[in-house]
């Protein structure tokens, strides 16, 4: 007998046998300290396992940011089941302790007897899981022991070491050598730094082990016996001999407590700079002390008695960012295959593909291609030794939940990163492809099957060693996720917004979207929802399957182009993933993308968006209908043409998707564009590919119009009965027949020139099609493509810093300002300051120069540096106070006098250009 532990099977339990029942989690009433999709998703899986749960629910969801009230909430029918504290965690280490305690008051005051954390905040912090073990709760996660050997980066790095487990080379003890190095200054050494601090003397067999123990206990007491300036000054001696080993590699800078991108950074090497190795290094680690604060800053680990222990690596280049689902119970562990998560931009995930056993066997079964097939076998290979290094590491941090192993691959080599002690954003993507399988030791028929990482997690933490070692069972080929974002063209975060529609899922999609589609009951209306700029940018993650890894992103592409998302000041990704996902189709679906490969998808997008805003559609249809004898019939047309084509001209990345969809149907000939399917297909397949099919039920603005729908019906009914009479599927062979004076055997004479005279017109300004295609060639799309062994051709033009900023500014073009003012680049809170109590970057008679750092913006919890363009003085200061300030987009923030005067474009001169462009390119093609 078989069955699911949910809710609509529990009913079944009474049937089932005692082995099973013995599984069951009704007696859990569960307090949820999260928010987000992972919230909803922990809400629902409780629920149909039987348990009780409530919601810990931050004033920044409900009274700080207004109408951004958390849309799961509306599911909740008992006030009674939502609890509410200031913030999740507070900004301070004191402030966090704070927290922790009311959690844990909250829990035994309302009968909670389990705490899950999701995937944010305190997940992965090891006072709150020791808090919530001491107070006699259940913690659905890894225990506290496993958190802390596992969850700290340098903790971690070592016992993979012990455990033949592949590790990055570098610096894991910074802190304990900056305490080294300051023992070694002081009279009395360690000894006498611990008296000072009233900490028990240190205990080891070396240096290194006094150390530490010396630092553990300056954390327990919350006191700094180092500070950030001695760490500075360490790194930089550290680094400065990484760089005369490897004067040529990059270096990152990793808390040992962020997470999601957060709390890194990468340093330039010394070839970056110009002038001899000894200055350029001088120069180069000059910016140490500096990266060391930010990092610190940024995983709030900045504080009195934080760990401030940070990670020097040498950073590899191109490399791609794998992942190992791992499952254990503190006696077992197994692992639930790979997930690809290299598509990323800064530091943070942006869409995640299943690595399976099977799904990458059956490609390389279906590979006809040698050195496409040798690329895959060697991804095997890595998948199973990641895999077998994953289970490894779990068994020795005792892992008694659900955790990641992550690493960096580097061509056939991979190097364990971290291990994240928690249920991963893109965890569904695991699940979606292998369910887990308990069977009865004593009875092999006797079993069940769990397809949730949640579920699983709850029975750990429930029933703990008591459950069987499962098997994996394999449920789809493939599963993709991707991470729909409130970011604009660039990918940066767009705080704010209100989105006021969004279409239900269509089939095959898995939305999780934190409940913001639930609609009104009464109504069935969409409820409008804020998104607030105290979190990520992640709105939703979109998912779906399929039976191999072409129809899965062939699936995520319809999910796309059906998904209407609409609101005020709303800018999301959902174009960008749209576009990505038809270039990776056009390619190959396997391709060994890198965590660097969207920078220069970007770069190409920016110089393929900015030739074509040059254009001037009405003046290039004007120049065709100049040339044309039948100007009536050609005006017809022009909304059935224009229309489209601005959509698809105004959005970067809805262009680089139909340029790449559209690549295999034209050629290059002598400098000329040939179509190899008749152009008006082209055209028919643009409208659907933009979702502007006629729709009854859409917004006139979002769809092809009446007319224009019945000139496009009326050419594909021609096109369609014309090709059965003269039975030819080839646009070749029918321009040869068309250009014929004598028609086809099949055609009578008499009715030849009228279908000569038909083709002529629905063909009439479809030069313009051809006119977007020939431009896609002139700035290199080409040049960016998937080689043969599944590699990434990026040319070297595409990497330069310098096209890279230009063609940020396409993408993101800064807001309107005066050359006298300084105005915030997005909404956002502002810091005027490096730190508390760090001199302001910008004062009343400051001077600034042409990159120098004006102000730092966090956006969605991201931090990010805003340079000078130009250099001038500062003669106001518009903001009040300097740090955690709230701004807006526009929002002036300076007033300032510029060194030299700047000269604003022409508008005139502009709109000249422009026809002059158009009509330059027009005469080309």
């Amino acid at each position: 007998m078989s069955t699911y532990l949910t809710k609509q099977n529990r009913r079944l339990l009474e049937s089932e046998s005692d082995w099973i029942r013995q599984f069951a989690c009704e007696d859990i009433d569960c307090l949820i300290i999260c928010r987000g999709p992972i919230r909803l998703e922990a809400m629902e899986t409780l629920s149909e396992m039987g348990a009780e749960y409530s919601i810990l629910l931050s004033e920044k969801d409900s009274i700080a940011f207004q109408n951004s009230l958390a849309p799961e909430l509306r599911s909740v029918k008992d006030p009674n089941r939502i609890h509410r504290v200031l913030d999740y965690t507070g900004d301070t280490k004191e402030e966090r302790n704070q927290r922790i305690e009311q959690i844990i008051q909250i829990a035994k005051t309302n009968g909670h007897n389990a705490i899950f954390a999701g995937y944010g905040f305190m997940a992965e912090d090891e006072n709150l899981v020791k808090a919530i073990e001491k107070a006699g709760l259940t913690f659905i996660g890894p225990c506290s022991q496993t958190v802390r050997q596992a969850g700290l980066k340098d903790e971690a790095k070592r016992i993979a070491a012990a455990a033949s487990v592949s590790t990055l080379p570098g610096v894991d003890d910074l802190t304990a050598r900056t305490l080294l190095t300051k023992s070694k200054r002081t009279d009395g050494g360690l000894n006498a730094i611990a008296a000072k601090y009233n900490l028990e003397k240190p205990t080891g067999k070396s240096d290194k082990k006094k150390c530490e123990s010396l630092l553990l206990a300056s954390y327990k007491a919350m006191v700094d016996i180092i500070t950030v300036d001695e760490i500075g000054a360490q790194a930089k001696q550290e680094i400065a001999h990484l760089f005369r080993q490897k004067p040529n590699r990059r270096i990152r800078l990793k808390a040992v407590g962020g997470g999601g991108g957060k709390g890194q950074r990468i340093l330039k090497a010394p070839e970056d700079y110009e002038g001899n190795f000894s200055s350029q290094l001088k120069k180069a680690v000059s910016k140490v002390p500096s990266l060391i604060l930010e990092v610190l800053k940024e995983v709030k680990a900045d504080g009195c008695g934080d760990n401030k222990n940070v990670l020097i690596e040498a950073n590899i280049e191109n490399i791609r960012h794998q992942e190992i689902q791992v499952v254990g119970n503190g006696n077992w562990c197994l692992t639930l295959g790979g997930r690809d998560c290299s598509l990323q931009m800064h530091e943070q995930k942006l869409l995640e593909v299943s690595t399976t056993v099977e799904g990458l066997q059956q490609a390389i079964t279906c590979s006809d291609q040698i050195e496409r097939r040798t690329a895959l076998e060697s991804d095997l290979v890595t998948l199973k030794r990641m895999e077998t290094e994953a289970k490894l590491f779990g068994e020795a941090v005792g892992l008694d939940s659900v955790s990641t192993f992550e690493c960096i691959v580097d061509s056939g080599q991979h190097y364990f990163m971290e291990m994240n002690t928690r249920i991963q954003v893109e965890h569904r993507v695991s699940e979606l492809v292998y369910s887990l399988k308990f069977t009865n030791p004593n009875d092999p028929s006797d079993q069940f099957i769990v397809n949730s990482l949640i579920e699983a997690m709850v029975l750990v933490a429930w029933h703990k060693t008591k459950l069987p070692k499962p098997t994996r069972e394999p449920r789809e080929q493939f599963a993709v996720e991707s991470r729909l974002n409130a970011t604009n063209f660039g990918l940066q975060p767009h705080a704010g917004g209100v989105i006021e529609f969004w279409s239900p899922p269509i089939d095959r999609e898995i939305r999780d979207d934190q409940g913001i589609s639930f609609r009104n009951p009464d109504t069935n209306n969409f409820i409008e929802y804020r998104l607030s700029g105290a979190y990520d940018s992640n709105i939703a993650l979109i998912l779906t399957v399929g039976n191999d890894r072409h129809i899965g992103y062939q699936n995520m592409a319809e999910i796309l182009r059906s998904m209407v998302i609409d609101g005020r000041d709303l800018h999301t990704n959902l174009e960008f993933h749209y576009g990505l996902i038809h270039w990776i189709l056009a390619q190959d679906p396997y391709a060994k993308i890198t965590t660097a490969f969207i920078q220069s998808y970007l770069v190409l997008c920016g110089l393929l968006y900015r030739e074509v805003s040059a254009l001037d559609l009405d003046v290039a249809f004007c120049a065709l209908a100049d040339n044309c004898d039948s100007s009536e019939t050609f005006a017809r047309k022009k909304t059935l043409i224009i229309r489209p084509l601005m959509r698809l001209l105004s959005n970067p990345h809805l262009l680089i998707g139909w340029i790449a969809k559209t690549r295999s149907q034209w050629f290059i000939d002598k400098e000329h564009l040939v179509w190899k399917i008749n152009p008006f297909l082209v055209l028919n397949n643009l409208y659907h590919y933009l979702n502007m099919d006629a729709n009854p039920n859409a917004p006139a603005l979002k769809v092809i119009w009446e007319h224009d729908q019945n000139i496009l019906s009326q050419g594909l009914a021609f096109y369609g009965h014309i090709d059965n009479l003269i039975d030819t599927n080839s646009w070749k062979e029918w321009l040869v027949l068309i250009a014929q004076k004598t028609p086809p055997n099949s055609i009578d004479a008499d009715i030849w020139t009228e279908v000569k005279e038909a083709h002529d017109e629905f063909q009439m300004g479809l030069e313009l099609l051809g006119l977007i295609a020939k431009i896609a060639i002139s700035v290199g799309f080409d040049e960016l493509y998937v080689q043969d062994d599944l590699s990434i051709y990026t040319p070297e033009r595409l990497l330069d810093r310098k096209l890279i900023e230009e063609t940020h500014k396409i993408l993101i073009p800064p807001p309107s300002t005066s050359t006298d003012e300084i105005v915030a680049v997005s909404g956002g809170m502002l810091f005027g300051q490096e730190a508390p109590g760090a001199p302001c970057f910008l004062e009343v008679g400051t001077h600034f120069n042409a990159g120098d750092t004006l102000y730092i913006i966090e956006i969605m919890k991201m931090f990010n540096r805003v340079h000078a363009e130009f250099s001038g003085t500062v003669t106001e200061v518009l903001v009040n106070g300097y740090d955690g300030v709230i701004v807006t987009k526009g929002q002036t923030l300076y007033r300032v006098i510029p060194d030299e005067e700047i000269e604003k474009p022409d508008e005139t001169d502009s709109s000249a250009s422009g026809r002059e462009h158009t009509l330059a390119q027009l005469k080309a093609l």
